[in-house]
């Protein structure tokens, strides 16, 4: 059962899993909102890296991109990758980069 949310002006809609069902109704305000849900937050430039390159990967292969190719394809290691996004880092880039649960864990 999909819900809907107002984030910064805009009715978003989530899916059963908790993320954005539409990733073009995504913005950076939105990415801001749903980072301070997570605790992440400010968002720096190191956390906008990985969420812009998401994004652009998600454009092109179809799925949110997977831990392991965040850190092959991305160039971030995964050390780094953990210290932003702590505890499940593919789950919480893709939630705050409006993309759908990424559907492999590696």
């Amino acid at each position: 059962m999909s819900t809907n949310r107002e984030i910064a002006g805009k009715l978003v809609e989530f899916d059963d899993d908790g993320f954005m069902a539409n990733a073009q109704d995504w913005n950076e305000q939105i990415a801001e909102e749903l980072a301070t849900d997570l605790g992440i937050t400010p968002l720096s430039e190191d956390h906008w890296k990985v969420i812009r390159f998401c994004r652009d990967d998600f454009s092109t292969q179809g799925d949110a991109p997977t831990l392991r190719r965040i850190t092959k394809v991305g160039g971030v290691s995964t050390k780094d990758l953990y210290q932003l996004f702590p505890k499940g880092p593919a789950k919480k880039v893709a939630y705050v980069a409006g993309l759908k649960k990424p559907s492999g864990c590696i």
